[in-house]
């Protein structure tokens, strides 16, 4: 992500005032508006992005947009990044707070991409190795994808657990490829 170091360092510094404020749950669901709001609009994106544009036009846009569907420190960041020119990363931002806020409230997102949606009892399963794995619990975000063929590959944050039917093949094809090496002389 570009910006990443950055956008981490705005994210933390809006979820700390929002902890000071007691708003944290609310900027969370403000972020998660305008996140989505951004990647689901290519025109205003490009518009964040544009290097055209006045940063105070930019500003006006978002404001008109989001002044009556968001709370106040989540409006004040707008007046920040229009300071400090950084407008283009209100997306990166508003992502990277969600994040925080999760992971402050021991909260996690795991991925889990299986052949065919997932049963309740493969629920159960995938809830229990999340346990085993970090200790917490999670809510499962499913996808669906025929060439894992069977089993599940599990990712939450940067941990990722394989239990596919396909990783399994490709670890037995390269074990019979190491068996059966002949070198050529």
């Amino acid at each position: 992500m570009k910006g990443g170091r950055p956008a981490l360092r705005y994210a933390k510094a809006i979820l700390s005032l929002a902890k000071e404020k007691g708003s944290e749950a609310t900027v969370n669901d403000n972020m998660l508006f305008i996140a989505s709001t951004i990647s689901d609009n290519e025109d205003l994106k490009s518009m964040l992005h544009s290097p055209v544009i006045k940063l105070a036009d930019k500003k006006s846009v978002l404001i008109s947009l989001f002044s009556d569907k968001i709370n106040d420190i989540s409006l004040q960041l707008f007046t920040l990044l229009e300071e400090n020119k950084r407008m283009e990363m209100l997306e990166a931002i508003a992502t990277q707070y969600t994040i925080l806020f999760d992971e402050s409230n021991a909260k996690q997102v795991a991925k889990v991409t299986t052949a065919v949606p997932l049963t309740k009892e493969l629920e159960e399963k995938i809830l229990a190795k999340i346990v085993s794995l970090t200790g917490n619990t999670a809510s499962i975000e499913n996808s669906v994808d025929p060439s894992v063929i069977g089993g599940f590959i599990l990712r939450i944050g940067d941990l990722q657990y394989d239990a596919s039917i396909s990783n399994h093949f490709n670890e037995l094809r390269k074990e019979f490829d190491k068996s059966h090496y002949v070198p050529k002389v």
